[in-house]
């Protein structure tokens, strides 16, 4: 029977990883094919140092690699803005992505797109993929599906709904609703874990969204500190609500963390229930609690480290600028982080307790009696 589910399991993720790769178009926006190239020359003369950045052009000699025109060497522009965060500079022998413009099946232009990073972006993939199943087995096969399937549903469904102005929060919400089942019944299974982590996850996501709007409009955050937020805007999405977007991002952010502590808790109950199958509902509750407390006390600060992680620059150049503290905590940036990883914390914080309750519930009751008794007309005691 295991086998069967690993089959069916493997030819799901197949077949989302087949619609996921469709969906991605080989040509751009203004129908440029992109391929493969190596570079073979530069020409810097039309480059200029500004500091220590560069702007202006950088002509390439390269040779294609792929596709109907492999073996072509071309002419290649790179475009330099002077971005160091978006900006590259190319020498002889880079393996690079080039987006050709063709008519009548000869090329027109080409432009240097960015250096070709996908074979060990694939070889990390790979890497993630053998020690996920090799450690966990069946379960890692399952968390794979799961994985995959989140993949597939944000980049299919969650952002083309946000691209066409659909209410972000709602949007998202659903999303992660449909998520969260996916996850969690894939991984737990559809029995009492798996409904027990359920309902924590999406109580504590629903309390989460709540305390976001409330703080979030009284910290007047307009969700343009999101990166490319404003490139987005400017790109011909005027009409985007920003601000919900930030707000939606900050629960979709707090949602893995959600379903783990949750999923914690429902399983060391569950775990503790199978060991010693009399033990009262308060004190099963009792362990629920004192499980959420030791997960809880890592988790809020692993989402600080996560998010002051991925702005460590910006706390240097407060270091070096030597700003004071109401600066830096008014400063927009700050504000959002805070807002963000407060949020965040809070919502796990409500978790553990809701997953709790409901698991001490959950595993101290026989649901199939409750829906017999109440297909009978019996009144049921739940206490």
């Amino acid at each position: 029977m295991k086998r069967l589910q690993i089959i069916v399991i493997l030819v799901m993720l197949l077949l989302m990883t087949g619609l996921f790769f469709l969906n991605i178009n080989s040509k751009d926006r203004e129908g440029n094919v992109e391929v493969k190239a190596i570079v073979l020359d530069t020409d810097n003369s039309d480059m200029i140092q500004a500091g220590i950045s560069k702007i202006g052009f950088q002509i390439l000699q390269v040779r294609i690699i792929e596709g109907k025109y492999q073996g072509e060497e071309i002419s290649a522009s790179n475009n330099l803005l002077g971005k160091l965060d978006i900006d590259n500079y190319y020498k002889e022998g880079d393996k690079i992505v080039v987006a050709l413009l063709e008519k009548n099946n000869q090329i027109i232009s080409a432009k240097a797109i960015d250096i070709y990073r996908q074979n060990w972006e694939l070889v990390l993939f790979i890497l993630f993929v053998v020690l996920l199943v090799w450690y966990a087995g069946y379960t890692g096969v399952k968390a794979l599906f799961s994985f995959i399937a989140s993949l597939y549903l944000i980049w299919s469904f969650l952002i083309p709904g946000l691209l066409e102005g659909k209410n972000p929060l709602l949007l998202s919400s659903l999303i992660l609703l449909l998520l969260s089942a996916l996850i969690i019944f894939a991984v737990a299974g559809f029995n009492k874990k798996g409904l027990a982590a359920f309902v924590g996850t999406i109580s504590g996501l629903a309390i989460t969204i709540a305390i976001t709007v409330f703080f979030g409009n009284r910290l007047g955050l307009m969700g343009m500190t999101s990166p490319f937020a404003e490139t987005l805007l400017f790109s011909g999405h005027l009409d985007l609500d920003m601000k919900d977007i930030f707000y939606a991002a900050i629960v979709i952010g707090a949602s893995g963390a959600a379903m783990d502590i949750a999923m914690d808790i429902a399983a060391s109950m569950e775990e503790i229930k199978l060991k010693k199958p009399d033990i009262k509902r308060k004190e099963l509750i009792q362990s629920g609690f004192n499980v959420g407390r030791a997960v809880i006390g890592t988790m809020t600060t692993t989402l600080l480290l996560a998010y002051s992680g991925g702005y460590l620059t910006l706390l240097m150049l407060f270091m070096t600028k030597e700003s004071t503290l109401s600066r830096m905590l008014n400063f927009k940036m700050v504000s959002a982080e805070i807002l963000r990883t407060l949020t965040g914390s809070i919502g796990l914080v409500l978790v553990a307790p809701i997953t709790a309750f409901f698991a001490g519930w959950i595993y101290s009751v026989d649901i199939r009696d409750i829906f017999n008794k109440t297909r009978e007309g019996e009144s049921v005691n739940l206490k």
